[in-house]
């Protein structure tokens, strides 16, 4: 009888302790808390992209502020078309405020990278649905290599 409770009991525990795991790997998935609350959306298009993918982090100064939501072509010269939530908390970018692609680390992965512009009288801040028209494209590891090797085979 007292073998029957244990062997309940450890079942038991060992049930809960594989639905908590499962939890903390669902809510690890679902990305930052950042975008949890109210977003509002803001599109960039790039010329290149690299290897940017949907849900990674927007950040600025470190700190991740929202996330990539969709990536798409857009226009008659198939241009990257990147859209973005934005947490409501941080909602007084101004106009004139410049994205990158940027990488963690020499080959981390891709994120983008929210500078601030100025603020003033004359300049507004960007709402939802806004497109950030001053942007920087991705750099390409390959691609710089590359250019190195040609400028050193025509020395």
């Amino acid at each position: 009888m007292e073998s029957r409770k244990s062997h309940i009991f450890v079942g038991l525990f060992v049930v809960v302790g594989v639905l908590a795991l499962l939890f903390i790997a669902l809510r690890a998935a679902s990305g930052s808390t950042v975008t949890a609350g109210e977003t509002y959306t803001l599109y960039a298009k790039f010329d290149n992209i690299g290897s940017l993918k949907v849900r990674s982090p927007v950040k600025v100064g470190g700190v991740v502020v929202g996330r990539v939501t969709n990536i798409s072509l857009a226009g008659e010269y198939y241009e990257p078309l990147v859209e973005m939530e934005i947490s409501k908390d941080y909602d007084k970018f101004s106009e004139t405020t410049s994205l990158s692609v940027l990488t963690a680390g020499l080959l981390g992965e891709q994120y983008l990278g929210l500078q601030p512009g100025f603020i003033d009288d004359t300049v507004g801040t960007l709402e939802d649905g806004d497109t950030i028209s001053d942007t920087k494209s991705a750099l390409v590891l390959e691609q710089l290599i590359g250019q190195f090797l040609f400028s050193q085979g025509e020395n």
